[in-house]
């Protein structure tokens, strides 16, 4: 018996790990969209004459951070 409950106890461990990864996941997708929102957001702002180019760089930097921590995952929707 202490077999199967050692057994069910890594299963159970496993299955919380993947969800904690899965969870993880879509916060740094969740993150990079904000950043890309942000990103849009500024560049109107910059074309339409209420924006600055700074907050436009500044925007895009913070992206590109984002990007290199977390990849581009969030890109391909």
């Amino acid at each position: 018996m202490p077999g199967f409950l050692d057994r069910a106890k890594e299963q159970a461990q496993s299955a919380l790990n993947q969800g904690k990864q899965k969870v993880d996941e879509v916060q740094q997708q969740r993150a990079g969209n904000d950043l890309l929102k942000q990103l849009g957001a500024a560049y109107y702002a910059e074309r339409r004459g209420s924006g600055t180019p700074d907050a436009t760089q500044q925007a895009l930097s913070a992206l590109e951070a984002h990007i290199a921590a977390h990849g581009d995952g969030f890109l391909r929707g």
